[in-house]
């Protein structure tokens, strides 16, 4: 699986993939873990939980760089669901 761990250690590949350099991507990370811990806060807040907290799938991508890198490929790279067709039948 591709982590920040991984990708950070070849920036070449870092850059193809997410157009950042990784100085730049360490200089976002505190900005988005800010807004992840506020989106975070804002969620727990809203209505009553039918469940308690933890039960569920457990995330596959466990820190917040890997949820940023996902987010930056998936962005740059995002195919359409027209693309997803051609290339998947």
């Amino acid at each position: 699986m591709l982590t920040y761990e991984k990708l950070k250690k070849k920036p070449s590949r870092f850059l193809a993939l997410t157009s950042l350099r990784v100085e730049e991507f360490d200089e976002l990370l505190p900005s988005f873990e800010t807004a992840w811990g506020a989106d975070v806060e804002r969620r727990s807040q809203a209505q009553p939980r039918q469940r308690k907290p933890g039960g569920g799938r457990k995330p596959t991508l466990k820190s917040l760089a890997d949820k940023l890198l996902f987010i930056l490929v998936y962005f740059k790279t995002y195919p359409s669901k027209k693309c997803k067709a051609v290339c998947l039948v």
